[in-house]
């Protein structure tokens, strides 16, 4: 049994965002006494280039977990290949009302309607700045919920300016299904127009920063054939970095009779397995192989890793997974990967 199977049981008892918010302290306070990599489990090396980065090994944290870089080292310490932050706007916001966050443990899931609450980006680099952590790190970027969609652009313009070089990549998240109209921009038209922008300021900062820092986009799992062929081949023309497949879920499939299980939000966990894992399939044929793709989605095991690795994942991302199992999560998905 490990630490985390003993602590689980009391986070559990909590409301979830308080156990969420209790954690990330937790591990500051342990990361300062130097008392965090005794309770982690030995991950093993499996190096892969990715983007043009190199990554010890190619399971990473997925967004959400720590909104404003406030516990990067000691996330460190649990042996993850990379890890995202964020997601970050360009002003600080508090997001939805809460409750926000809840847990259906039967379905080792959660549903959250967080809103992109964070800081706002200042605060993000001040935190950034302090950081030890030399490893792969990315930044998830959201537009603030008050500005138009059709303005959409501006916000992740900005971020792409002050983060530009201070990190290894930056991922453009048009797909949480928490901000009001964010899922119109995977529509072509607006896909179009903002792959565009994104493009040419990247290879504009490129050229003053004498640097190239790639920019990934995350995108929904729920997409139907048609929209996904639009995507990729948009994604193919512009050259987008990576695509990451996929964020929460609209769908209850599964979940509708449990407690909780019609709030509104994204769903994340066990129940959006196959529709991830679907979606990151139907990527893989359309992209022919041009754009790497990051996995995440309900990986809860080893298996679940090697899953996304068959439909086509260059690296994966884990953080529902992450509470129910904990940091012997990561060494199970590392090892699996490796066979």
């Amino acid at each position: 049994m490990s630490t985390y199977d003993l602590v689980r049981p009391l986070l559990f008892r909590l409301d979830p965002e308080t156990a969420h918010n209790l954690t990330l302290a937790g591990l500051r306070f342990l990361e300062k006494l130097d008392l965090v990599e005794p309770f982690m489990p030995n991950v093993p090396p499996l190096p892969r280039r990715v983007m043009g980065l190199d990554f010890p090994n190619p399971v990473g944290l997925a967004a959400g977990l720590d909104k404003n870089g406030e516990a990067i080292d000691a996330l460190a310490r649990f042996g993850f290949g990379f890890i995202e932050v964020g997601a970050v706007t360009p002003r600080p916001q508090p997001g939805n009302p809460r409750p926000r966050m809840f847990r259906l443990p039967q379905a080792k899931a959660i549903i959250n309607r967080m809103g992109f609450n964070n800081l706002g980006v200042h605060h993000l680099l001040a935190n950034l700045e302090r950081t030890a952590y030399k490893g792969i790190l990315g930044v998830n970027l959201g537009k603030n919920f008050d500005t138009p969609i059709e303005k959409a652009a501006d916000d992740y313009l900005i971020l792409l300016d002050k983060l530009y070089g201070r990190v290894s990549f930056v991922t453009v998240n048009i797909s949480s299904p928490n901000t009001k109209n964010l899922r119109a921009l995977q529509s072509t038209e607006e896909l179009d127009l903002l792959l565009r922008a994104i493009k040419a300021r990247q290879a504009d900062l490129a050229q003053r920063h004498g640097s190239y820092m790639p920019v990934a986009v995350k995108i929904a799992p729920d997409l139907d054939d048609a929209q996904i062929d639009a995507m990729a081949a948009l994604f193919r023309r512009h050259r987008v970095d990576a695509v990451m497949a996929t964020n929460t879920t609209l769908s209850r499939e599964g979940v509708e009779y449990l407690r909780h299980g019609k709030e509104a939000g994204g769903l994340s966990g066990r129940p959006l397995r196959e529709k991830s894992t679907r979606v990151l399939a139907a990527f893989h044929r359309a992209l022919g192989g041009e754009v790497p793709l990051i996995g995440s989605g309900g990986i809860m095991s080893g298996d679940d890793a090697r899953e996304k690795r068959n439909a086509g994942a260059d690296l994966i991302q884990i953080y529902t997974g992450l509470i129910y199992r904990g940091p012997e999560l990561v060494r199970d998905c590392v090892e699996a990967l490796g066979t």
